[in-house]
């Protein structure tokens, strides 16, 4: 018997059927950031500096500088990860031929080979404005900026985004997640809570004014940043309560934009009660926001079973967004993808429905009991498996493919 077929035996046993988790698993879409390959440079002609309390930390080699060599570390990467997959875009990650285009008047054509892209390699594409690192993200502020004018600039660059997301859908005949997430906020006690929020409000309804058939809208919520220490504009009270009263918005829940103490798997089955989609950004932070590379972690694990045992996997939208510039930007991209299908695949292979019942029927001892032995099943042979099923390296066998690719391609970028 190898060591597949114990592991079959050992969760049917516990009413588990371990190939059914793995067809499971190979249909679960992640959306994965394309920012990583780059540090968050993006490739707009301007050049401007990270700002908005965006830091990508590191200086290892081979960071991708074109958008053929994003692309190329993208596809490799990919290879080595299981499972469908979508690429998550920036605005700043327009390809304009070289020509100055600012972000109010972006045009779908801009996005024109990302699409070309997506279709060569069967991915979907989600899509995100980009507030952050510009001239007019002045004073740390952009659609709550007490200036009208710097205000109706960014609701351009909103309402063009959200264009650009519809024709990728359609292009792709893939609706398009569009998340939205701004810097905004004061390094100190405000004066004037409320103001800014009433700015934000009325410039997201001018965004969202336009219907857009494909586009599936969220707003992404933070508790602080670097530089806003003391206030942020888009908190979690103030987006949740924008989108539960403006249909078709949806609030995304990024596990690094809360109190250390709190915890996202604990926030989707209260949200899924009220919303029929959630989206999701998966990070890892250390002591704050600090957008580590996912691992296969207790609160990763947490956030798997949430989606798994809720019948969430058609409705909660699992993208990836972290960025690490002082390892292999490739295998960062592999090490946080396939730590998060191993949470779900993890999750896929807990006995949801006796585990239920114990709790309902008060029985917390065997509960405890079973989640801890439930830990030391064979879950590893049932991932090898699947990588061997999805044809991918099994194991650490992938990373001598990314050295391979470090010492073939990255190392020959100075």
């Amino acid at each position: 018997m190898n060591l597949f077929d114990h592991a079959k035996q050992k969760y049917e046993q516990a009413g588990i059927d371990a190939e059914k988790a793995m067809r499971t698993l190979a249909n679960i879409p992640i959306s994965i950031h394309c920012w990583q390959g780059d540090d968050v440079t993006g490739f707009e002609v301007s050049g401007e500096a990270l700002s908005g309390g965006i830091q990508a930390t590191g200086n290892y080699p081979g960071k991708a500088r074109t958008p053929e060599e994003l692309m190329a570390d993208f596809e490799k990467a990919a290879s080595l990860i299981p499972g469908k997959k979508r690429i998550n875009l920036h605005a700043s990650y327009a390809i304009t031929g070289g020509k100055m285009v600012d972000r109010d008047v972006l045009l779908p054509e801009h996005f024109k080979l990302w699409v070309e892209f997506a279709q060569k390699n069967r991915l979907g594409i989600d899509f995100n404005p980009t507030f952050f690192s510009h001239p007019l993200a002045k004073d740390g502020l952009t659609l709550s900026h007490p200036d009208a004018t710097v205000r109706e600039f960014w609701i351009r660059h909103g309402i063009a985004c959200r264009r650009i997301a519809a024709w990728i859908a359609e292009q792709l005949e893939s609706p398009v997640l569009n998340n939205l997430w701004i810097p905004d906020g004061y390094k100190d006690i405000p004066a004037d809570r409320r103001g800014p929020r009433e700015r934000l409000k009325r410039s997201l309804d001018a965004i969202y004014a336009e219907k857009h058939t494909g586009v599936i809208d969220s707003v992404e919520s933070k508790v602080f940043g670097i530089g806003v220490e003391a206030y942020t504009v888009g908190s979690s009270e103030f987006y949740i309560s924008y989108a539960a009263t403006h249909p078709g918005v949806y609030p995304l829940l990024d596990n690094g934009h809360y109190h250390p103490t709190e915890m996202v798997s604990d926030k989707i089955p209260a949200l899924l009660l009220f919303f029929d989609k959630l989206p999701l950004h998966v990070t890892r932070g250390v002591r704050w926001d600090s957008d580590h590379v996912v691992i296969f972690e207790d609160e990763i694990r947490e956030i798997a079973k949430e989606i798994v045992r809720n019948d969430a996997l058609d409705r909660v939208l699992i993208g990836l967004d972290f960025f690490d510039a002082s390892i292999n930007r490739i295998a960062a991209w592999v090490i946080g993808c396939r730590s998060m299908q191993k949470a779900l695949l993890y999750a896929l292979l807990q006995p949801n429905s006796r585990l239920k019942n114990l709790q309902d029927e008060a029985r917390y001892g065997e509960l405890m009991m079973l989640h801890e032995e439930l830990k030391t099943y064979p879950f590893g042979a049932v991932w090898e498996a699947y990588c061997e099923q999805e044809k991918v390296p099994v194991d650490e066998l992938w990373f001598t493919e990314a050295e391979r690719y470090e010492r073939d391609i990255l190392s020959k970028r100075t």
